[in-house]
């Protein structure tokens, strides 16, 4: 497995290593500062997910090109993101998005957004990676599973999204027994939701359970209305310099 790598993030006395994970800003056209503070040289981030149109789109976006280009040239892994709809995607579907954010945006790996959780699903999602990394050998996988999934999962890919959801529910969550059998680097944790005052908890949180790559915001989902994840936290300033100085035990 490629081990990520960054100078800023922090480790703490819990022995975790942090990173930034983003799951995916609105369109570099709606959102263009925020993709552009992505692109500040020093900040932790781990990935940054580019999801054009549900995908990588119909055809090359220009302003796709530009922000993604301005990542990879500053060192960043741009992940193009793939939708495997909890596993009825057809696969013929998958691999011409795959191919698409290969092509046109040079993309570092993918994040497998909807991903399965059970094990009667596995041999397919193993058909799945094996594939991309068949077209592309150096790809970094993440599984967007958003709870934890079966422990077969964890030998396929690079990363596994073990939590995505709200705060409400992340304050009481646990890490699967299974998940002390892997280093930090392999867990991903998003939530939103998160006020300004539980953020240094949420950090906790996230070390205590074994997650190396987060992403915290103050956005949240009205009840499924909205994404979350579109646009940059109240907060950003404080998560990049909490993280780049460590929070201490």
């Amino acid at each position: 497995m490629p081990h990520l790598t960054s100078t800023t993030a922090s480790t703490t006395g819990t022995g975790v290593r942090t990173g930034l994970g983003i799951p995916g800003y609105a369109h570099p056209l709606v959102a263009p500062a925020q993709w552009a503070e992505l692109a500040r040289p020093g900040t932790p981030l781990d990935w940054v997910v580019l999801n054009v149109a549900a995908g990588p789109g119909s055809r090359p976006d220009p302003h796709c090109l530009e922000a993604a280009g301005g990542l990879r040239n500053g060192g960043v892994r741009v992940l193009g993101h793939l939708d495997l709809a909890h596993g009825v995607r057809p696969f013929g579907d998958l691999l011409s998005d795959a191919h698409r954010h290969l092509e046109w945006y040079r993309v570092d790996g993918f994040l497998l957004d909807r991903c399965p959780t059970e094990r009667g699903a596995l041999p397919e999602v193993r058909r799945v990676i094996t594939t991309l990394r068949a077209i592309s050998d150096t790809a970094h996988v993440v599984l967007g599973h958003g709870s934890h999934p079966h422990p077969g999962y964890a030998e396929s890919a690079d990363q596994l999204v073990t939590f995505s959801g709200p705060w409400s529910d992340y304050r009481f969550s646990q890490a699967a027994e299974w998940t002390a059998d892997y280093p930090p680097e392999r867990f991903c944790h998003f939530v939103h939701g998160v006020p300004r005052g539980h953020l240094e908890e949420a950090l906790r949180i996230a070390r205590w359970q074994g997650a190396g790559t987060i992403y915290l915001t103050d956005r949240t989902d009205r009840g499924g209305r909205d994404d979350p994840w579109e646009t940059m936290p109240g907060y950003w300033d404080e998560i990049v310099s909490r993280i780049g100085t460590g929070v201490s035990e």
